[in-house]
Order: structure tokens, then sequence, then C-alpha cells
């Protein structure tokens, strides 16, 4: 069980994400007196594919990237998750194997809540589990829309896409930047080599489309 000071930090935390706004501060209560504060260094495994679950993740602090084995071996790249995002609960609704692997990036302070405190979490509060439904509703979204993407657009549309989709983040002058990201991974994401990432990302350059702040870039508005 978290600790009175984790656990009011933990409160506040909740509070800031997503996933959480709706939730009664009863709830949310009863959730972070539940939650299991754990330290991860960078590059350390917290959940594997095809293993058991037994914890869903809350990232308080640090970067994590979710991947998945091809079946030549190679990895694939999925997400990077950072701050406020959590991970793993799938496992804990159908208890089947993880789907996914998690790594992280940099050192890292996650918020861990166990299947038995999740689920009953889920029975007690309504406005928790619709939350949830909704969140994973969307994630099914933005998977199929990645399939159609691997399936019928070209490279250089599917580099726009990953990007301008990865771009949530805004400097101080209003332009939306992407977290960071090496051609090897944008390659990784959208399948594909890294060279041909290398090709398309200076020709989206050339045409004004992109520019770049060291490993980051930097995309146009939506509109």
């Amino acid at each position: 069980m978290a600790t009175t000071s984790v656990r009011k930090e933990a409160v506040e935390s909740l509070r800031t994400i997503p996933l959480f706004s709706k939730v009664s501060s009863a709830d949310l209560e009863a959730l972070a007196s539940r939650l299991i504060e754990r330290r991860y260094p960078k590059h350390a495994t917290i959940v594997e594919e095809g293993l058991p679950g037994d914890y869903m993740y809350i990232i308080r602090e640090g970067r994590v990237k979710v991947t998945k084995a091809s079946e030549d071996g190679r990895e694939k790249i999925m997400d990077f998750l950072e701050a406020g995002n959590f991970f793993g609960e799938m496992s804990l609704l159908d208890m089947a194997p993880r789907s996914a692997s998690c790594e992280t990036l940099e050192p890292a302070r996650l918020l861990a809540l166990s299947r038995n405190d999740f689920l009953d979490l889920l029975r007690r509060s309504p406005d928790l589990a619709l939350a949830v439904i909704q969140v994973l509703t969307l994630r099914l979204r933005e998977t199929d829309e990645q399939a159609s993407s691997m399936s019928f657009l070209r490279v250089r549309e599917r580099t726009m896409g990953l990007l301008s989709r990865m771009a949530k983040e805004l400097d101080d002058s209003g332009r939306r930047l992407t977290p960071t990201l090496t051609h090897q991974q944008i390659a990784d994401m959208i399948g594909t080599s890294r060279e041909t990432v290398t090709r398309v990302v200076k020709q989206l350059k050339e045409e004004g489309w992109l520019d770049q702040r060291g490993k980051r870039y930097i995309v146009p508005d939506e509109d």
C-alpha cells in the first residue's frame, strides 16, 4: 500500500491524468491508497510480451517504449509513453499473456496497481470503468489506423501521419513538437528501412512541411 506522502502525491498526480479527470475524489483516494511506487533505471524491461501480467502501471516520471516482436524476431515499436500515460491493463482485464513489451527509455518512476485492486475499483467506480473503456477504444482506433497505414499508404504518407500523430506538445511559439525520435525508431514504427526514412525526412524538410530541433520534429498545425 502507498504511504501517506506517496498517496497524497499520487492523488495530485492522478488528477492531472485525462483518464481520471472525471473520477470522483473518493474514488481517487481509494485508487491512490492501493498504488505501489516503483522506480526503474534506463533500459529496464517492465513487462515482457508473452508473459503473465499481474500489474498495470501509471507513469509518474520518465518515458517508456512499447514494442512487439515480429515473426522474424525483429522489434517493432508500437508507441512511446510519457508521464501521465498508463499501460499493462489489458492482461488484468482478460488475464491473457502480455500483448507487448514495455521498456524504460530513461530512469522512470511508476505507480503500480495489482489486478485484484484494479478490478475491485472498476466494480466500485462506474466513472473509472467508463474512463478506461474510452481510453481503450481510442487506443483501438489508433491501432486500426496504424494497420491501415501499414497496408495502404506509401512510406512518405505513413511518415507524415506518424509525425503528425505524435506531435502533441507545443513549444513557446505554439508549434507542434514530436517526442525525441531517431530515424531508426520512425522506420521501426512504420515498417520500413532507416535509409528510406532518412530520404523521406530530407524531402519533407526541403518542401517546408517538416522542421527539426535536435532529435525532435516540428510539424504543421492539423488545421
